[in-house]
């Protein structure tokens, strides 16, 4: 993937939506344009990151130390190492922007690592300096897929790639994802969305039903709620009646693999 400053990226779209500096005027009018046709696309935005956080510090106290983030974005705006510090990262995106910023920012720690790499090529990945000798492969590892998997083509086989994650780690490790649900709203609105994905560096986005989301879990046991819409996924505060939701377009999980770490 080579560096286009006039074509909308998908890592800077999603800082700008989450309230960072780190994007440009393309990036901020494909946002501004999406947000036209789905009103609440910023606030999902951060349901996700919220959801991202909530989910890391459910993974510590359950005594995860090691995470593998792929499609990880721009490692800013409360990412994993800033809500779990004395853990290993390992964040992974193809993307050179998101290169260029996370070596600049991040590899100093001793305790966080960045790899530009594709996610499709799942063996290739884990067999990296990056990854296979800088996580303990007979510890526990948390890998995130937090709303990458629905910028992934049918074509290009997420579910099989998906699989070999699994495979790989050791019992005791957990697989945490969102991931985009087709929708029964406004489909001329929807259309809209997607031809502005379209245009971006990632090329389009797919709905996928609740069935075809967990089979990406295969025989790894859901933890609770299970498979449920983003705010819902243990909500930091009860909701209040009459509270405003958003649109369920959204859906997250966490799962486990089954067995006691070696």
């Amino acid at each position: 993937m080579a560096f286009d400053p006039q074509t909308p990226n998908l890592a800077r779209m999603y800082d700008y939506m989450l309230g960072g500096k780190n994007n440009f005027g393309v990036d901020r009018d494909a946002i501004d344009q999406l947000s036209k046709h789905i009103p609440e696309a910023i606030p999902i935005a951060r349901a996700n990151r919220a959801f991202l956080q909530r989910a890391v510090r459910a993974l510590t106290e359950a005594g995860v130390r090691q995470f593998l983030d792929l499609g990880s974005g721009l490692p800013t705006q409360g990412n994993v190492h800033e809500i779990a510090p004395e853990a290993r990262v390992v964040y992974v995106d193809n993307d050179p922007v998101v290169a260029a910023h996370a070596r600049a920012l991040l590899e100093e720690s001793g305790r966080v690592v960045f790899l530009h790499a594709d996610l499709l090529r799942p063996r290739e990945l884990l067999a990296s300096p990056e990854v296979g000798g800088f996580l303990d492969r007979t510890e526990p590892v948390a890998v995130l897929l937090v709303s990458i998997l629905h910028f992934v083509q049918d074509a290009d086989d997420p579910a099989g790639m998906v699989a070999v994650l699994r495979e790989a780690v050791p019992p005791g490790s957990y697989l945490v994802l969102t991931h985009a649900v087709p929708t029964l709203g406004d489909p001329e609105a929807e259309e809209e969305a997607k031809n502005i994905y379209r245009g971006s560096s990632v090329g389009g986005a797919v709905g996928r039903t609740e069935a075809e989301i967990l089979g990406f879990f295969g025989d790894f046991e859901l933890v609770e709620p299970g498979l449920v819409e983003v705010t819902e996924w243990r909500p930091d505060t009860p909701r209040l009646v009459g509270e405003d939701r958003l649109p369920p377009y959204l859906r997250a999980a966490m799962g486990r693999k089954p067995g006691r770490p070696r």
